[in-house]
């Protein structure tokens, strides 16, 4: 999160923070990929985000 916080300076972004812990259809979907990192609803990066991809994806979208 702090990654994503930081980015948020440079870019106009929003961070929702979603927790699966009760959706079973979010738990089959992502389960042990958590975090998960969504870029215009398609998944993007999981566990950690990468500062330069992430700002690549973000200039495309």
């Amino acid at each position: 999160m702090d990654t994503l916080n930081g980015l948020k300076g440079e870019f106009d972004f929003e961070i929702e923070k979603i927790l699966i812990d009760d959706d079973q259809v979010l738990e089959q979907q992502y389960g042990e990929q958590v975090p998960v990192i969504l870029i215009d609803g398609k998944p993007h990066d999981f566990f950690r985000v990468d500062p330069e991809r992430f700002r690549a994806a973000i200039k495309k979208s």
